[in-house]
């Protein structure tokens, strides 16, 4: 059983890693694509920038939420832990809700607005 609860813990970090790398990556490559297209004059490359930044940020937390979630059920079940599980939730939930807002101009809940025919 200690050895599952290692290789479980080793998943969770390396998880984790996965976040941490796919935010770096991603804030980089972004940055770099921003500033291409920003001497090349296009269309809206701050919002375009904006929008590629959240978009990576909400999947890097989604990702730290699941090393949190495996390391809170399977490795270290207290009631500390699964409250300081909830309490992580409950900001990402927030967190996301608020690049939802930033990204798309509307709230998660809300439809999204039809096409234009243009």
């Amino acid at each position: 059983m200690e050895t599952f609860h290692a290789w479980v813990e080793y998943g969770a970090k390396g998880i984790e890693a996965m976040a941490v790398v796919l935010i770096v990556s991603a804030f980089s490559f972004a940055s770099i694509r921003f500033l291409v297209h920003t001497g090349r004059h296009a269309a809206s490359p701050y919002q375009r920038y904006k929008i590629f930044l959240g978009r990576a940020l909400s999947l890097g937390l989604e990702f730290l939420v699941a090393a949190d979630v495996i390391r809170t059920v399977i490795v270290e079940t207290t009631l500390l832990n699964i409250t300081i599980l909830g309490a992580v939730i409950v900001i990402r939930t927030v967190l996301s809700w608020s690049l939802v807002v930033e990204m798309e101009g509307r709230w998660p809940w809300q439809p999204a607005p039809a096409p234009s025919a243009e």
